[in-house]
């Protein structure tokens, strides 16, 4: 399980300048722990839920501090946010539980290379297997990309670079200026997990709108809530991945890489009678689809919960508009 970020939680969200805190401690967590080296791994991905899964975590706790009037349009707001948030999720989860019949397919090759010299016919059947595992494989990007053009791209959810949070946003005691922060921050961190997890392409990504007001960036001279923008939009350009297209998950690519070695030095030795060793490719190839596998399990796990913590928090609120009617 992963747990949230321990810096975070000692921010406290007991007012609308702490919880913009919280957000900017979150942001800069995931900035920090982004690698280049294995970009969109798991654990980097996971991260990013569970900061997802604090910042609602936190919004409700801030709710009961607010005293919001009873019948205004701000439940209505957090209601559509949160439906918007569970379609999401739903999406990430259908991406990456297709993973299940690629990892599958490419855990049963190492099996095949066991206690098994490598003669013409077990090269041939490691092969086939081979092929079947890579032609699944592209047709689960494909099924993928399918899947944000038809499910995600009618939500027209965008992240907004220059986002500040103005007097307009004062409404309902600060709330509606929590509540739009929250669904930009959100539309960051969903298409850092869509990207590594769904797919992503110039066609599927979300649209960023960037009118590049130096005020908000200034850090010397920040409008009042923007500040966490400046971690966001650090975040958002270390994250981006121009001109990358499929999953960006990188236990996934790693097995396509592992796949494609075994199945080089296969093809380069095929029919030749002196004998070679394929060991280390078997064992990158067995190791990379155990981690894809377990990491595809934690995932689920995880948005399993929050699932179970979205249905929560907006009983929470109802039940909380109900007991402020009765009193």
């Amino acid at each position: 399980m992963m747990h949230r970020s321990s810096s975070s939680t000692t921010i406290t969200t007991t007012s609308i300048n702490g919880f913009y805190n919280f957000l900017t401690y979150n942001l800069d967590d995931l900035y920090r722990s982004f690698n280049f080296q294995n970009f969109m791994s798991v654990h980097f991905l996971q991260l990013v839920l569970a900061s997802l899964q604090s910042l609602y975590s936190q919004l409700t706790l801030l709710v009961h501090k607010l005293h919001l009037p009873v019948g205004e349009k701000w439940l209505d707001e957090y209601m559509d946010e949160s439906a918007c948030l569970w379609e999401v999720c739903h999406v990430l989860k259908l991406g990456i539980s297709n993973m299940e019949n690629y990892c599958s397919m490419g855990g049963s090759i190492p099996a095949l290379l066991e206690n098994h010299s490598l003669n013409p016919q077990i090269i041939h059947q490691v092969l086939r297997l081979v092929n079947r595992c890579q032609r699944e494989r592209v047709r689960l990007e494909e099924e993928n990309k399918s899947l944000l053009e038809t499910r995600i791209k009618p939500l027209m959810m965008k992240f907004d670079e220059d986002m500040i949070i103005e007097s307009k946003f004062n409404g309902f005691n600060g709330f509606r200026g929590v509540l739009y922060a929250l669904k930009n921050i959100s539309s960051l961190l969903l298409k850092i997990m869509l990207n590594g997890l769904v797919y992503c392409s110039q066609e599927t990504s979300f649209s960023s709108s960037s009118y590049r007001n130096t005020t908000c960036y200034n850090e010397s001279h920040v409008v009042f809530g923007s500040g966490f923008m400046i971690s966001a939009t650090r975040l958002n350009e270390r994250t981006k991945m121009s001109g990358q297209n499929g999953i960006l998950l990188y236990e996934f690519r790693n097995t396509g890489q592992a796949m494609d070695e075994l199945k080089a030095e296969l093809e380069s030795n095929r029919g030749f009678e002196t004998e070679f060793d394929v060991s280390e490719r078997v064992e990158n190839l067995q190791n990379g689809f155990q981690g894809l596998q377990s990491g595809v399990d934690n995932i689920i796990v995880q948005l399993d919960d929050f699932f179970d913590e979205i249905v929560e928090s907006r009983k929470k609120f109802l039940d909380l508009c109900i007991h402020t009617i009765k009193n």
